[in-house]
């Protein structure tokens, strides 16, 4: 049976470019999470570059890390962080072995397995919010740092694979500063690299960095 367009697995080649140049043209990919219970398929609405040793708003800004050492591995793998003690968030690792980038996925629309994301998120109050957020978005998928390194391009059985989708055209894609992003990293004139689908439901709000207050 022949895959239609759509659905047809983005080669690593794709991500085997510049993190400036792969993070919008995810816009309108499709990323599916493989289960026991069956498939749930995200289209992709906003998503976030970040320029490793060239951005200081990166995790790999200081060099590897156990934490951050699939960023330096091959394209077209995930890389899952934990953040605030609290949530999970998945980014696809962009340019060649060693340079360290990648794109985070801060949103998208659930078009299949519905119903297995409203299971995990059940605090979602519509199903337009299932996956508005990063965190969201790792929770609607069932994503944990048990996939860091997974392969998003492998052939055969994998838990996470990007399918071609249907990309956005140029003007239909926005861009600016990234959100909650502290220092340097987060200068919207300097790193306008939040980029999005003009109009989108699943669309985040934007929120600029807060610093946290420790407690006396």
């Amino acid at each position: 049976m022949i895959a239609p367009p759509d659905r047809t697995p983005l080669p690593r080649e794709f991500f085997d470019r510049p993190v400036l140049e792969v993070a919008p043209d995810l816009l309108g990919r499709i990323l599916v999470r493989t289960t026991p219970e069956g498939p749930i398929a995200v289209r992709l609405t906003e998503v976030e570059a970040y320029d490793g040793p060239n951005d200081p708003g990166s995790h790999a800004y200081r060099g590897r890390t156990a934490r951050n050492a699939v960023m330096f591995g091959p394209p077209g793998h995930v890389y899952v962080y934990f953040t605030y003690g609290m949530w999970h968030c998945v980014n696809l690792v962009c340019g060649p072995e060693g340079r360290a980038s990648g794109v985070l996925l801060r949103a998208g629309e659930v078009i299949e397995g519905v119903d297995l994301a409203r299971k995990r998120r059940v605090s979602a109050r519509n199903d337009k919010e299932l996956a508005k957020g990063p965190a969201r978005l790792a929770t609607a998928l069932e994503v944990d740092r048990a996939l860091d390194g997974a392969d998003a391009c492998a052939t055969g059985e994998t838990p996470l694979r990007m399918l071609t989708g249907t990309p956005l055209a140029s003007d239909q894609v926005r861009s600016g500063p990234r959100t909650g992003v502290a220092g340097e990293g987060g200068n919207g004139d300097r790193h306008p690299w939040r980029y999005w689908a003009a109009d989108d439901p699943t669309v985040s709000p934007y929120r600029a960095h807060v610093p946290r207050r420790r407690r006396s």
